[in-house]
């Protein structure tokens, strides 16, 4: 009987548990982080609307935007990190150029590369602003636009470190099982909620007149 009901009741990886809850929870107060940073930007903005305009006009927009497209990409292949985990398919079954073959190592390697080059992007920017005369303690401006950029940065930092440990898990586990799916899945829950924020602060930031 109890094999009958294993048999009908089939744990899936997709299945809620607590870490994945917990995660959510954690995420939401990052949430109202974000959110204060947002406020903070555009309070100081209101009050010096002179200041913005000189700066903002000194952002390299083409190379932001290549940028956030790398990252927003990058929330694709680790999505499709998570189908492999939920299908528990560890690595690659055929040629490595045969995308369709991926398994959960080779998309969430991807991605790590991706968001890679996106903090490497962050600092190449920040190098150029630097040489513009746009530090942290230049004007309000630059030290709202490096403690809004710089505190999603870590966090990309933060999400970047979680895919090491998720990638460290599943080689050294002798089965990819439940336990290493799951850990996928909560991990792609993070990084598509810094890809989300990015993308707020690029429209706000960059975008916004």
């Amino acid at each position: 009987m109890a094999e009958a009901a294993t048999l009908t009741n089939p744990i899936h990886a997709t299945r809620p548990n607590r870490v994945a809850v917990g995660t959510i929870v954690w995420l939401a107060s990052e949430l109202m982080f974000f959110a204060g940073l947002f406020a903070m930007y555009f309070t100081h903005r209101a009050q010096a609307p002179e200041i913005w305009a000189e700066s903002t006009a000194l952002l390299d927009i083409p190379f932001a935007l290549v940028n956030t497209i790398i990252l927003v990409a990058s929330s694709f292949t680790c999505q499709a990190a998570v189908f492999a985990a939920e299908r528990f398919q560890r690595r690659r079954t055929g040629a490595l150029w045969n995308m369709r073959a991926w398994g959960m190592h080779e998309w969430m390697v991807l991605t790590y590369l991706m968001g890679s080059v996106f903090v490497a992007g962050q600092v190449f920017e920040y190098a150029h602003l630097v040489q513009e005369g746009i530090t942290i303690s230049s004007s309000t401006y630059g030290s709202v636009f490096y403690l809004a950029t710089g505190f999603h940065g870590l966090h990309v930092v933060g999400g970047l470190i979680a895919m090491l440990y998720v990638l460290g898990r599943s080689f050294v586990a002798k089965r990819f099982g439940e336990h290493e799916a799951i850990t996928t899945i909560v991990v792609s829950y993070y990084w598509h909620f810094v890809d989300v924020v990015w993308i707020g602060l690029f429209a706000v930031i960059y975008i916004l007149k």
